[in-house]
């Protein structure tokens, strides 16, 4: 199925995915809104050296859907930096209409990305044969491997799944949607070897459910903010330590997510402020989103320093 660099990035995926959690880096920006390069290069140091299973940057917590294409250039050139001369793989976010998603994967190309995660297209639902056709065309416009990511408006059948595994550069597929049913079927529609991630939000909440359907790789929100924890969670999951992964999913995962679906964009600005609570530079979030509100801030320190002190107990 694979050949040339997609046997490369595969394998490197493979390996990164059993040794540690997808890192989906935050973007810097400073209060006047703009990109901070030093307090992202910073940031993205710290988070590589926590030896992750990959670098995804400028994707949904990276706030790709907020960066100009110059931006975009430069978040991806430090994500590349930041990998140690291809220590890491390096995912870059890509989307919109394909016409666009194609020109930030050349971008993306051009700063040295293995990958790219094409994010669903903006604003329309479009039938299977436009999904599949909208992938051919950004597959067909840049060398880089592609993974699918559904979630919101976009959700392959499971016939679409084993059809997009034949394109050429296509080598895998994150769910955001949390059907276990479908991925399910979609797994085994596809072709033996093609990857398959959980990136359904807070991923960790169902990480056991994607294991038990031999869906073990997931992105970690966490891990931008508290790598600690996500580590914690990911040894645990993975050793098969079910009574520190409860201890994690009662004493933090769960209040987060009900912290988080307070107020939509949560998912990204939560994070954000848990970083700037750690001491990270990553300054504010742009709009569309917001910043939590203070009684939401004090409620996620009290939230972190309780992770924090789980990680101490199942160490």
């Amino acid at each position: 199925m694979y050949q040339g660099t997609e046997v490369d990035v595969v394998t490197r995926l493979r390996d990164g995915m059993a040794r540690g959690v997808l890192s989906f880096p935050l973007t810097s920006f400073r209060a006047d809104g703009g990109l901070d390069r030093d307090g992202y290069r910073d940031y993205l140091a710290a988070q590589a050296a926590t030896a992750p299973g990959a670098l995804f940057p400028a994707c949904g917590t990276g706030e790709f859907f907020s960066l100009d294409e110059d931006e975009y250039r430069e978040v991806v050139t430090a994500a590349v930096a930041a990998a140690a001369d291809g220590r890491l793989p390096v995912v870059a976010g890509i989307g919109y209409g394909w016409a666009q998603a194609a020109r930030f994967a050349r971008i993306a190309e051009q700063a040295g990305a293995d990958a790219a995660l094409v994010l669903p297209h903006y604003l329309v639902r479009g039938p299977q044969d436009g999904l599949v056709e909208q992938l051919r065309k950004v597959a067909g416009a840049t060398r880089l491997p592609l993974i699918a990511y559904q979630r919101d408006q976009v959700a392959y059948s499971a016939a679409s799944v084993r059809r997009i595994a034949q394109l050429p550069g296509v080598i895998g597929l994150k769910d955001g949607h949390g059907d276990l049913d479908l991925v399910q079927r979609q797994r085994l529609a596809a072709p033996e070897g093609f990857l398959f991630f959980n990136g359904a939000a807070t991923a960790e909440i169902q990480a056991r459910q994607y294991a038990s359907i031999g869906v073990s790789a997931y992105s970690s929100a966490v891990h931008a903010f508290a790598p600690e924890i996500a580590d914690a969670f990911f040894a645990a999951h993975r050793d098969g330590d079910d009574a520190a992964v409860e201890r994690l999913l009662r004493g933090f995962y769960v209040p987060l997510v009900e912290l988080r679906d307070r107020v939509p964009g949560y998912a990204v600005s939560l994070v954000k402020a848990a970083a700037r609570l750690r001491g990270k530079p990553v300054g504010p979030v742009r709009p569309p989103l917001t910043e939590p509100g203070p009684d939401d801030l004090a409620d996620l320190e009290a939230l972190l320093a309780d992770g924090l002190d789980l990680v101490g107990a199942t160490a």
